[in-house]
C-alpha cells in the first residue's frame, strides 16, 4: 500500500467551461502537449520492484485551453505498463491543475513501456447531447534519453536535446454512444470503457502504522462510456477487495450485462469485468485495469479517501 496522501483534490468540475458538440465528434482532434515526462525505473536488488511513471501534459497552444494535467502511475517494472505483462494496459488518472479553464470531466494516460508508446484519453460533457458525455483517445512514440544509476536502476525523460514541444499527442473524439440495452453485436462495436465516479474507500491506519485494519473496501459508480450502462459497485460478503455491480441505470437491464471489480490494495490497482450474455451472438468480456489515486482525510485512525470522477480504458484504442 502507498503512502497516504492527505492534500485536497482539485474538482474538474471547478473553471469548467463551454461543454463540447459531441453530435459529429468522431471527427473532432484535439491537440495536445507533453511538457515534461519522467520513468523511474526499480532498484535491481529489490525483488518485484516498482517502476514510476509521471508526465505534464496540456492543450496545445491556440486550443482555448490554458491549463496543465499531471499524470502518474506505478506499476512492478517487469510488467512495463500492461497488468501482469500481458495484454492489459494499466490506465491512470491526470489530475487538473485547477490553473485555468477545462471542459474535461476525465483526463487519464498509459505507457506501453517496451514501444515508448504513451496512450492519452479524455471525457467531456456533450453541449448538444444533454446528459451525455464523450471520448477522445490518442497516442504518441516518446523520444527519450536513459540512464542508469549507481545502483544499476534506469531513469529516463524526455530527450533535453528535442526543441519544445518535446512530444505532441492528437486526441480523436470517438463515435456516438449506442442506447443502454441495445443488442450484443451493437455493444461489442464500439471501444469499451468506464467512468468511474463517487469512489470511496474507508479503513483505520493508526499513525506511523503501515497495515491498515477494519478496511471498507471500495464503492463507487460505474458508468460504460460506449452504451449508457450504469452499475452500482460495493464489496461482496466474502471480501472487501471483490464485489459485484448492481444495475443502477435507467428501467431494466436488457442486454443481459453484469459488471464486477476486484481492488489490489497494496498497488492500489482496480480491475473491471463487464460480461455480456448473448443471445443472438457469441458472449464475450470487457476488461480494464486503472491505478487508482485517491485523496484520503484522516479522523483519529479512521481514514476515508475519494477520488474525482476516473476513467479506464480497455485495450490499446
Amino acid at each position: 500500500m502507498r503512502s497516504v496522501t492527505l492534500t485536497a483534490a482539485l474538482s474538474l468540475a471547478a473553471g469548467a467551461i463551454a461543454a463540447r458538440v459531441c453530435g459529429t465528434n468522431s471527427s473532432s482532434t484535439y491537440p495536445w502537449t507533453v511538457g515534461d515526462g519522467r520513468y523511474d525505473g526499480a532498484d535491481p536488488s529489490v525483488v518485484n520492484g516498482t517502476a514510476t511513471v509521471a508526465f505534464s501534459i496540456m492543450p496545445s497552444a491556440g486550443s482555448g485551453y490554458s491549463t496543465f494535467f499531471e499524470c502518474m502511475g506505478e506499476w512492478p517494472e517487469a510488467w512495463g505498463g500492461y497488468f501482469e505483462g500481458g495484454d492489459k494496459l494499466i490506465w491512470g488518472d491526470c489530475i487538473w491543475a485547477g490553473n485555468g479553464p477545462n471542459s474535461d470531466a476525465t483526463v487519464s494516460f498509459a505507457l506501453d513501456w517496451k514501444n515508448r508508446t504513451m496512450y492519452l484519453s479524455h471525457t467531456f460533457a456533450c453541449s448538444d447531447i444533454e446528459g451525455s458525455d464523450a471520448l477522445a483517445l490518442g497516442s504518441t512514440v516518446l523520444d527519450l534519453a536513459c540512464a542508469a544509476s549507481a545502483d544499476g536502476a534506469e531513469s529516463c525523460m524526455l530527450d533535453p536535446a528535442l526543441p519544445a514541444p518535446k512530444a505532441s499527442i492528437t486526441t480523436r473524439g470517438g463515435p456516438a454512444h449506442v442506447s443502454s440495452g441495445a443488442a450484443c453485436a451493437d455493444d461489442a462495436a464500439p471501444y469499451q470503457s468506464w467512468q468511474l465516479e463517487r469512489w470511496t474507500r474507508r479503513y483505520a491506519l493508526a499513525p506511523g502504522s503501515t497495515t491498515p485494519s477494519a478496511d471498507s473496501g471500495p464503492a463507487f459508480t460505474l458508468r460504460n462510456m460506449a452504451n449508457r450502462d450504469v452499475f452500482a459497485c460495493a464489496p461482496g460478503p466474502d471480501s472487501a477487495f471483490r464485489g459485484d455491480c448492481a444495475w443502477a441505470g435507467e428501467g431494466d437491464s436488457t442486454s443481459a450485462t453484469t459488471a464486477a471489480f476486484t481492488f489490489d490494495p497494496e498497488m492500489d490497482l482496480l480491475t473491471i469485468t463487464q460480461t455480456w450474455i448473448c443471445s443472438d451472438s457469441p458472449s464475450y468480456d470487457a476488461v480494464g485495469i486503472g491505478f487508482v489515486q485517491a485523496t484520503c482525510t484522516r479522523a483519529g485512525d479512521q481514514l476515508t479517501c475519494t477520488s474525482g470522477p476516473l476513467w479506464i480504458g480497455t485495450d490499446k484504442p
